[in-house]
């Protein structure tokens, strides 16, 4: 059983920051890719940004300069964040969490998990 348990959601005016946490905990053996994904109102859920395990990162156009994705890989700890700076009322969206976990061992495949998503709005 794994889960990821998003924090940091709220509601910030245009111009200000918020940091977004994602904790992964469970039968963890690694993880691979973590990113952060929105879904406005009506709107298909979109790639904000995603971090590989060693570190590479990509992040969507419309965020890039903005947004600062990073990830604690400590064991116990299997964290991922979101910096969001200079927000904008465009990003106001519900924010999940993904992850590729493998659980128990190395020959287990590696599923991918969301978590149930913290809102995020922008007031103008």
């Amino acid at each position: 059983q794994v889960q990821l348990v998003e924090s940091g959601g709220g509601l910030v005016q245009a111009g200000g920051s918020l940091r977004l946490s994602c904790a992964a905990s469970g039968s963890i053996f690694s993880i691979n890719a973590m990113g952060w994904y929105r879904q406005a109102p009506g709107k298909q859920r979109d790639m904000v940004a995603v971090i590989t395990s060693g570190g590479t990162t990509t992040y969507a156009d419309s965020v890039k300069g903005r947004f600062t994705i990073s990830r604690d890989n400590a064991k116990a700890k299997n964290t991922v964040y979101l910096q969001m700076d200079s927000l904008k009322s465009e990003d106001t969206a519900v924010y999940f969490c993904n992850a590729g976990i493998r659980s128990g061992s190395s020959s287990y495949p590696v599923s991918w998990y969301w978590g149930q998503g913290t809102q995020v709005t922008v007031s103008s």
